[in-house]
């Protein structure tokens, strides 16, 4: 007997990038996301005599496996379970590249887990059970948009926003560089908080999160992708500035914002934001996807181009 979850990746509108707890994952900000139906991870898991772990149906290292496994051993000691596990994770992710491969991850995982051993949880301790694995997962519970609460262990959980938005919203994952970021996600929130703007930005944190539960609740786009951009902006600043000073962006980054840039002057509504990876993500309207498409396309060689919107939450395949 087994149990598969699946569950979909969500992109921060409202980043967060820093980290109070790093051992409980707790954030430094909220952060608010949309929960995107293109990219999922389909995670089942059954007790065996050794644990294993299969990532896209190839075995993978201890070294590989070990912060899977060292998450499967927090959930074990909390519910008083002592089996090994073979772990299969099929990932419609590009790994490590800045599409927040983890947040689908560990929210399947945590859900697969829970299903497997009948836990009676609702979702807002499977929130806070994901963000152990992976802050960014909590909110990968939930579709449509979702809010992570900043708070102590037990207060910082994510919660559902609008799971079911009518918005006219999409989001397209500009692919430009398929290799692994040089800088891991925890390094670079460690380095990130070097930064002499860091407490500045932590402190506009409240008003640019109300700022864009008020423009999702006006279903205004142009507010939304203009804070949205904001605030991307403002993290990569941080990071700009860090002691050492550091970057995710690669120079076809630079080149695909003054792409996105020169796109509005000429009347082709659409912003940007970026995560921790050199690949850009394009928010726009239904309406505008097939030219920014053609331009992305003759821009840039063998550029991939995914035309995603609003995802569902957490869901059980057996």
């Amino acid at each position: 007997m087994k149990k598969t979850a699946r569950a979909h990746t969500n992109i921060a509108l409202i980043k967060y990038w820093g980290k109070k707890d790093p051992k409980l994952r707790l954030p430094l900000m909220s952060s608010l996301s949309m929960t995107l139906d293109k990219f999922y991870t389909d995670t089942s898991i059954e007790a065996a005599e050794e644990n294993s772990f299969y990532l896209n149906n190839e075995k993978q290292t201890s070294n590989a496996s070990k912060r899977v496994f060292s998450y499967l051993e927090m959930l074990k000691k909390k519910y008083d379970i002592t089996d090994n596990f073979t772990v299969s994770s099929i990932n419609h992710v590009p790994t490590a590249a800045g599409l927040a491969s983890s947040s689908s991850a560990f929210a399947a995982l945590a859900s697969a887990f829970c299903a497997y051993y009948n836990i009676n949880v609702d979702k807002k301790e499977l929130s806070r059970l994901a963000r152990m694995g992976s802050g960014s997962a909590s909110r990968s519970i939930y579709g449509g948009f979702a809010i992570w609460q900043k708070g102590d262990d037990n207060s910082s959980f994510a919660y559902s926003l609008d799971e079911k938005p009518k918005m006219d919203l999409h989001l397209l994952a500009i692919e430009l560089n398929k290799n692994q970021k040089s800088i891991s996600s925890t390094k670079g929130m460690e380095l990130a908080q070097t930064s002499s703007f860091f407490e500045t930005w932590i402190q506009k944190n409240d008003s640019e999160l109300n700022e864009m539960i008020q423009a999702i609740k006006d279903e205004d786009f142009t507010k939304l992708g203009s804070l949205a951009e904001l605030n991307a902006s403002e993290m990569h600043a941080v990071n700009l500035s860090a002691q050492p000073p550091f970057t995710y962006f690669e120079p076809d980054t630079i080149k695909a914002i003054k792409l996105v840039e020169n796109m509005r002057t000429q009347g082709i509504e659409c912003y940007y934001t970026i995560d921790a990876g050199p690949n850009v993500k394009v928010l726009c309207q239904l309406r505008n996807v097939k030219d920014i498409k053609q331009r992305f396309e003759s821009s840039f060689n063998n550029v991939t181009i995914i035309d995603a919107s609003f995802g569902p939450g957490v869901s059980y395949l057996d």
